[in-house]
């Protein structure tokens, strides 16, 4: 891979369109990227010079004044080697290094009893946050393809989990604590 997702997350959104940092944070913030992916606020000024040491994006030179910004434009290499990562990405399955399978794997620290408990209150948790993917969805209607592809792949995850969840929440309460 020759970009890591946040920062092909920031390139990708330049690619989009030319932005300045402030101007990425805005659209991080809105599209809820950072549910995703870590691309922390004040990460973003490090991922663009790192982008620009690379001479993956550029930012013409602008006149000083007190309120000017560095406006970032892809460079037609930036362009490649973002496709070539996203393409990757899309292609190639990776191993899900999700932090539920390390609590799953020490069940034996747990009771029945507090195993059920934790696998109900999860399940209402991922309940509302399938609830607020699809308000966030549905406020930004109409969606470009992209953030249309992220909210349904997120949301069929969580449907996946879901199920699976509410199958497994029915472990007996064995009165232990």
């Amino acid at each position: 891979m020759e970009l890591t997702p946040a920062e092909l997350t920031v390139l990708g959104l330049i690619v989009e369109r030319a932005r300045h940092g402030y101007d990425l944070e805005q659209v991080i913030a809105q599209r809820g990227i950072r549910q995703w992916t870590d691309v922390g606020f004040s990460s973003i000024y490090y991922l663009l010079g790192k982008l620009e040491k690379r001479g993956l994006v550029h930012a013409p030179e602008a006149p000083a004044t007190a309120k000017s910004r560095r406006v970032f434009h892809a460079t037609a290499e930036g362009r490649q080697v973002a496709a070539r990562t996203a393409l990757a990405l899309v292609a190639q399955p990776q191993p899900v290094r999700h932090p539920l399978l390390a609590g799953l794997a020490n069940l034996p620290l747990l009771s029945d009893r507090e195993y059920a408990v934790a696998l109900r209150t999860r399940l209402a948790g991922v309940e509302a946050r399938i609830g607020a993917i699809r308000a966030a969805q549905q406020a930004q209607a109409p969606l470009p393809r992209p953030a249309h592809e992220v909210f349904s792949y997120s949301l069929s995850l969580l449907e996946a989990e879901r199920q699976w969840l509410a199958a497994r929440a029915q472990v007996p309460d064995d009165g232990q604590d």
